[in-house]
């Protein structure tokens, strides 16, 4: 009795160790799928995309497919064009356009002479948007036409889900990119040693042929703090929020970072940190890449939307003017109703008045007549 009793507590204990175990295998399970979920919700950015340049597969993402504006991130395509089209010692004279454009700028002035290579360093360092005007006239006769070549060449690249309507960023209509394009035009800007040169200057001086002078600082922070950056270019408008791409070396291996829709400037450089870190990590231990579809509201239809603006506020104008002019066409038929009716009443009353009065007469006479006879 005593043998079997023991038999069955050495059961009971062997079935307990095994529910332990299953039960802290669950937990584990749960805890790293909980890890990777608040990963996510750490990326404040609406899309980012981390990817191994020797063979542009991606290592980390966040909606790397939702189209975004892309803000001055633009200028990478524009002097990827530029670089293909023109020597850098060309002399480029700026147009009274070029010099109109709205901020950021160099300070260019019409007429003023300047090399394609400081133009260059202007574009990418400062980000000035009369150089990406100047330039784009100088390789093409016009921004219009110097657009084409950007939309051709960013196909030839692989950004398929790009298109661009100038050659600054500035914000426009059906003007977008992807985080995962995004970071294609990056990698295949990488190959040009002059374009590596100039993202990765901090600051520099150039100057016009009439002898202006013009420093430039890089608006890229983390040249200064992150000892790893190859170098990159930033963006920012209202509508598109602040973006970045930038590429990064460590042990011979370079990753590239891209970000759109981040809500701050701080943010920005912090979360480009922390994806730089994450994309190493995952390359240098051979784990699997992550990619996150999170629910958001901004996508190709909201694209959509706002590329036909000014067009739907128009149209709204307009249909709130015909509204209008209705309602006061109408109001006018009923007060023209309204007079009308106001005057056959009142003709309706003089006749009656004037039958009552005749009435009155009758009976006055008769009563006279009466009178005279009594």
């Amino acid at each position: 009795m005593k043998g079997r009793f023991r038999v069955k507590s050495l059961k009971l204990k062997a079935d307990k160790r095994r529910y332990i175990f299953f039960f802290f295998l669950f937990l584990i399970f749960t805890f790293h799928s909980l890890l990777s979920t608040s990963t996510a919700d750490t990326v404040r950015s609406r899309s980012v995309v981390v990817i191994d340049t020797s063979k542009g597969d991606i290592l980390y993402a966040k909606n790397p497919h939702l189209k975004c504006p892309p803000a001055s991130t633009t200028k990478l395509m524009t002097a990827i064009v530029t670089l293909e089209n023109k020597d850098l010692s060309d002399m480029v004279t700026i147009s009274r356009n070029a010099s109109q454009t709205p901020p950021h700028k160099a300070g260019l002035k019409e007429g003023d002479r300047i090399s394609v290579e400081n133009l260059l360093y202007a574009l990418l360092i400062n980000s000035a948007n009369d150089a990406a005007v100047a330039l784009a006239e100088a390789v093409a006769g016009s921004e219009a036409n110097f657009v084409k070549l950007m939309n051709k060449k960013a196909v030839s690249i692989g950004a398929k889900n790009t298109k661009f309507i100038n050659a600054s960023g500035l914000p426009g209509s059906g003007q977008y990119t992807t985080a995962y394009d995004l970071a294609k035009i990056m990698r295949y800007s990488l190959r040009n040693p002059k374009m590596k040169e100039i993202i990765g200057t901090r600051v520099a001086r150039v100057e016009t042929e009439e002898g202006d002078s013009i420093f430039l600082r890089n608006t890229n922070k983390l040249l200064w703090t992150e000892d790893s950056l190859v170098g990159g270019k930033t963006g920012y408008t209202r509508r598109a929020m602040h973006c970045f791409v930038c590429a990064a070396e460590r042990n011979n291996d370079t990753v590239i970072v891209s970000i759109l829709g981040n809500p701050s400037r701080n943010s920005l450089w912090k979360e480009t940190e922390q994806l730089i870190a994450k994309g190493f990590k995952i390359k240098e231990n051979k784990e699997p890449s992550i990619i996150y579809l999170t629910k958001t509201s901004y996508d190709n239809a909201h694209i959509k939307k706002t590329s036909h603006e000014k067009i739907a506020n128009l149209k709204k104008k307009n249909s709130k003017n015909k509204t209008n002019k209705k309602l006061i066409a109408k109001k006018k038929t009923k007060d023209k109703k309204y007079i009308a009716k106001k005057k056959v009443k009142t003709k309706k009353f003089a006749k009656k008045k004037s039958i009552d009065k005749k009435k009155n007469y009758r009976i006055a006479r008769k009563k006279g007549n009466d009178r005279t006879e009594g």
